[in-house]
């Protein structure tokens, strides 16, 4: 039989098979057909559809382990081509650049199978990780892609995949990239912005030294857009994400450096205790934790010492009534250390009333 027949006739079997309810019996004929012995090279023009529908369809049964029921073996070997294949030919790129054509189905599809592929070892090694390496060019497209809604939430969930490689987390880190995403995360889209608070936190929080290293020296300007962007919003999602996510910055001991910086700023302070006064217990309850950094600290400027004696009678009403909904015994601790701290402050000079910066309010 000819070959281009052969071929047709396999592609058609293929194609007449229904991947939802025969799914066990597609893709052992995937796996027999002459296209999949190297699914990226195969003569006959392969759409994005194909190899989005056939790649998921085999890394699903690669990791199912059996086949109309009975026990299988994981085929490591073609696992591992496949992933190679992935990879060597560039099909990451294509699958990104005609993510927007696909519909949402295969938009899903597509970002499983980019995102799956980006855990997948290659003889003990990711090689995702050498491909972004010399692909970081993607990640601009990936970044870009929140201000498309229509491909925002599934780039965004390859592109927190991808920083999982530190290689591309430290290229996402650098100054023009991350000032993006203090305006990704105010968009009105309620979905958009909070997925793209998740790649924040994400890129945040994941590598500790890379992340220390970026803070140190990008930490003027950072914390000054994080304050007024993030934690000065008119959102309440995204005053609420950001003060939980600073203190998760501020507690890592890799950012110890940097955390002393930020708590020795009045500035920065004047922040925390405007959040304190929320009324909304979540945020007060985060805020809680990154005030009592400032308290904690043994080297307070004279300015903050001042401040917090001038606004003392109030810190600590304020401080009597806060109690979390269920009882923590940490919690308790630390207010309680908060509040011996404040009492037996000594001011460093003289001051009036104008330091005073924390109004009465309700708990």
């Amino acid at each position: 039989m000819p070959t281009a027949v052969k071929q047709e006739m396999e592609d058609n079997t293929i194609k007449r098979s229904n991947s939802s309810l025969n799914f066990k019996k597609l893709v052992p004929k995937v796996l027999r057909s002459s296209s999949m012995k190297n699914p990226f090279k195969s003569k006959k023009l392969r759409t994005p559809v194909d190899i989005v529908r056939e790649t998921r369809a085999l890394l699903l049964y690669f990791r199912s382990g059996d086949d109309a029921g009975n026990p299988k073996q994981r085929d490591e070997k073609k696992l591992v081509q496949l992933t190679q294949e992935f990879f060597k030919e560039d099909t990451m790129r294509l699958l990104i650049n005609c993510l927007p054509k696909l519909n949402f189905e295969a938009r899903k599809d597509a970002s499983r199978v980019i995102a799956n592929l980006q855990r997948q070892p290659v003889h003990s090694r990711l090689i995702a990780s050498d491909y972004l390496e010399g692909n970081l060019d993607i990640m601009d497209q990936l970044i870009t892609g929140y201000e498309d809604p229509v491909v925002a939430l599934h780039f965004g969930g390859m592109l927190r995949e991808c920083i999982r490689h530190q290689v591309v987390a430290r290229y996402v880190l650098k100054p023009e990239h991350v000032k993006k995403f203090f305006d990704y995360i105010q968009l009105p889209n309620f979905d958009v912005a909070s997925d793209a608070a998740a790649t924040f936190k994400e890129l945040m929080t994941r590598h500790k030294s890379t992340i220390a290293e970026f803070l140190a020296e990008n930490y003027t300007w950072f914390f000054a857009e994080f304050n007024s962007k993030l934690l000065e919003s008119t959102n309440y999602m995204t005053r609420r994400h950001a003060v939980k996510l600073l203190g998760d910055i501020l507690l890592d001991r890799s950012n110890a450096g940097s955390m002393i910086r930020y708590v020795s700023s009045k500035d920065n302070m004047r922040v925390l205790m405007n959040l304190l006064r929320e009324s909304h217990k979540s945020i007060q309850i985060d805020a809680f934790h990154v005030f009592k950094l400032f308290v904690a600290n043994q080297n307070k400027p004279a300015d903050i010492v001042n401040i917090l004696c001038a606004n003392r009678t109030k810190l600590l009403r304020f401080l009597t009534g806060f109690n979390m909904d269920k009882e923590d015994e940490m919690f308790e601790a630390d207010k309680a250390q908060v509040m011996k701290e404040i009492m037996e402050l000594e001011p460093t000079t003289s001051f009036s009333c104008s330091g005073e910066l924390f109004k009465s309010i309700s708990v």
